[in-house]
């Protein structure tokens, strides 16, 4: 069995792989990154009655990794950039040969998948971060879980300046229902879920604004998200509005937010050959 490892600074996700299958992904959150590390790799191999001899390799990628200066439990441990991680990830769990893969974790990074070939484009500074550093200043909290669900009950006609708050008719390629600004009818006396909810769209929007400018010139019209951000359910209804905006499609596969550690085990044979 190969063992990948997405090492965070206090967030890990591991994964096995064995005869083409993902295997029990898991994450764990600790203070720092080697406990996160080991903590994830006992729980994972407790929970499924695993023991190290059924470990063939352990791969490590994300930036905690670099935390790690020798190999874990003593077995066989090596170590794959996170660009390739993200791109080999997404393309096993989408079953998609060529699109922009887009990892939304603290921040947001680009990179282009086409067949084996995996190019870091570019990122942006918008992310799970921004979403829980405005979310302590605007609504006291640094609970992502909950400000998406009081976000549920948030009204964006209340946050957001439309296209029809401006225009008595749809602009060319604009529908009334676009956003002409984020934000830009928020007032002092908002109410938290409408705060919420305007959070969220805001760093949603601007990664899918974003991640179709960063393909523009490269014939691509799929975009895969990968990371935890996939997890909030507004996804479902944003980027599909982004997507019939503009004329692209965005995925989110299966294990979505364990995808990076899916790619780290994957990489092991592609190395070998």
């Amino acid at each position: 069995m190969l063992i990948g490892i997405d090492v965070g600074i206090s967030t890990t996700k591991i994964v096995g792989i064995k005869d083409g299958e993902v295997i029990s992904p898991i994450r764990i959150t600790a203070v720092d990154p080697v406990t996160s590390l080991y903590g994830a790799f006992g729980k994972f191999l407790y929970d499924n009655g695993f023991g190290l001899l059924d470990v063939e390799q352990v791969i490590l990628t994300g930036v905690g990794s670099a935390y790690i200066k020798q190999p874990v439990y003593g077995l066989p441990t090596t170590k794959c950039d996170e660009f390739i991680a993200d791109g080999l990830g997404a393309r096993y769990e989408s079953g998609i040969d060529k699109a922009i893969v887009v990892s939304m974790g603290t921040g947001t990074s680009f990179v282009k998948c086409d067949g084996e070939e995996m190019t870091h484009i570019g990122g942006i500074g918008t992310g799970g971060g921004t979403l829980q550093g405005l979310a302590r200043l605007l609504l006291n909290t640094s609970d992502i879980r909950y400000v998406s669900d009081i976000a549920k009950r948030g009204n964006l006609a209340n946050i957001n300046l439309l296209i029809g708050d401006i225009s008595a008719n749809p602009l060319p390629g604009l529908p009334m229902d676009a956003t002409a600004s984020l934000f830009g009818k928020a007032q002092t006396n908002a109410a938290q879920e409408d705060i919420a909810l305007g959070l969220v769209c805001m760093v949603l929007q601007s990664i899918g604004s974003a991640s179709i400018l960063s393909g523009i010139g490269t014939g691509i019209s799929d975009y895969i998200l990968i990371g935890n951000l996939t997890l909030l359910p507004q996804c479902q209804d944003i980027f599909p509005a982004m997507a019939k905006l503009y004329g692209v499609k965005f995925h989110i596969p299966k294990n979505s937010e364990f995808c990076t550690a899916i790619g780290a085990a994957l990489s092991h044979n592609q190395i070998k050959n």
